[in-house]
């Protein structure tokens, strides 16, 4: 089943909000405007009993009610929808009077009081009548009830007139709102097909196609400042992926050539059993190198992943340094270098993660450092961070070289690192290495020396 699009989903919504929307409104007109007729149709017989009871006072008596009610008369003359009857309660006087169209018997079974109350009630005929009862007192003083009615119809016929109108009214209306609804939607939904549009022109081979996030709605052009990003990312990791793959290709292809090279010429001709000694020497350290840089490749794959996590737990810097230190001692004896650490710390971190950074940088550090020199070591607190340096005497880095240090197989010297014996991915695994405890690497170097490599570590 074809799912419906997003311009007419929304534009269905819109359309049913605003139909709900107007039915609303029309009952909340519906009730405003009988709420108001019968507050006016209350005031005014709140008026006309006002009137009558001046009347009553002033010019009544009991025995004038069938022949003086001229200035009663006046109140109820050219009202076709106003009646008015007066009923002495005085058992000697049993006068009646009732002015206007004539009204059912049981109007005159309607409860009086000495206040002026409102009755609502339907003849036979299901006419809506209103009236208005109290009782009053004549010139005098005979008690009396004054009921005066108000036929209601013309209000009724208003009311009717009204809903008449707004059911008419509303299909016009729904089909307006939902033409509006839909002319909107394609006009705020254009953005998002160029959207598409672009989107599918966008794949491995061609990620220069950037969204247009200039006049557009606040909401789209974040989100095509955060595709714009994505792609700016994108971008960035298939040109280092690019690089990797050929820094790989030749990394690995210079020992595996050294390794067919040799075994061709040793092949060429009969060799002496020393000969061949020396050759499969050769191949076990070309061997040895392609495995360290597998080994190195493993472990970046590993650490380099989102999910990857590690149980960060207290550590005392100090203790490991030493350790790690331990393990260099040969190396630096054989190159008579002497290791100094100073200072202590302790920071949240993987104790064979630590080690593993830690000797990497004390590794490139007696690599490079000259003889008889020292190679020191140090730790310090800066605020919430716990510093450890690894520093030597030797040649230092170039300035235009130190931003690209942390990348796999970047080199500054040459190929120096590689005739030493390095893989080029130390300085990266110690990159990713800090990233994954939420730290950092930093150098500091001059051309002429002395380098010093830092781990950045968050403190307990």
């Amino acid at each position: 089943m074809k799912q419906a699009s997003l311009s007419l989903r929304l534009g269905l919504s819109v359309t049913l909000m605003g139909a709900a929307l107007v039915l609303l409104l029309a009952c909340l007109a519906v009730f405003a405007l009988d709420h108001e007729l019968d507050s006016r149709a209350r005031k005014d017989l709140a008026r006309k009993m006002l009137q009558v009871e001046h009347n009553l006072r002033v010019d009544l008596r009991s025995e004038d009610l069938g022949t003086r009610a001229h200035p009663l008369l006046d109140l109820v003359m050219g009202h076709d929808n106003l009646s008015l009857t007066v009923r002495a309660l005085d058992g000697r006087h049993p006068h009646l009077l009732s002015l206007g169209p004539a009204l059912e018997a049981r109007v005159g079974e309607l409860h009086a009081e000495a206040r002026l109350s409102y009755h609502e009630w339907r003849d036979s005929t299901g006419k809506q009548l209103l009236t208005a009862t109290r009782l009053m007192r004549l010139r005098d003083d005979t008690p009396v009830r004054v009921m005066m009615t108000l036929d209601r119809a013309d209000d009724s016929d208003l009311l009717q007139a009204y809903l008449r109108s707004t059911l008419l009214a509303l299909p016009l209306l729904l089909v307006l709102i939902g033409a509006g609804a839909w002319w909107l939607m394609q006009r705020g939904l254009k953005p998002l097909r160029q959207f598409r549009r672009i989107a599918g022109q966008v794949s491995a081979h061609d990620l220069q196609h950037r969204l247009p996030d200039k006049g557009l709605p606040l909401e789209l052009a974040e989100l095509a400042h955060g595709i714009n990003v994505m792609l700016d990312r994108l971008v960035q990791g298939v040109s280092q992926l690019s690089q990797f793959s050929d820094d790989l290709a030749h990394e690995l292809r210079t020992p595996l050539s050294n390794l067919m090279g040799k075994a061709q010429v040793t092949l060429a001709r009969e060799r002496d059993s020393e000969h061949y000694r020396e050759v499969l020497e050769d191949s076990v350290e070309e061997l040895t190198r392609l495995n360290r840089i597998i080994n190195d490749m493993l472990f970046l794959a590993q650490v380099s992943q989102p999910q990857a996590r590690v149980a960060l737990k207290p550590l005392a810097l100090a203790d490991e340094a030493e350790q790690v230190m331990e393990l260099f001692a040969f190396s630096a004896e054989h190159k008579r270098l002497t290791l100094r650490l100073q200072g202590w710390g302790t920071a949240l971190s993987d104790r064979l993660m630590f080690q593993r950074a830690l000797s990497n940088l004390l590794s490139n550090a007696i690599r490079h450092s000259p003889e008889d020199h020292e190679v020191n070591l140090g730790i310090e607190r800066h605020g919430e961070e716990v510093w450890l340096w690894v520093a030597n005497q030797g040649l230092g880095i170039a300035d235009e070289h130190q931003p690209r240090l942390f990348e796999r197989f970047y080199r500054a010297g040459s190929g120096r690192s590689r005739l030493e014996g390095g893989t080029g991915l130390g300085l990266a695994i110690v990159k990713s290495i800090m990233q994954l405890h939420g730290g950092r690497v930093e150098v500091i170097s001059s051309p002429t020396g002395p380098t010093r490599f830092s781990l950045v570590f968050q403190t307990e």
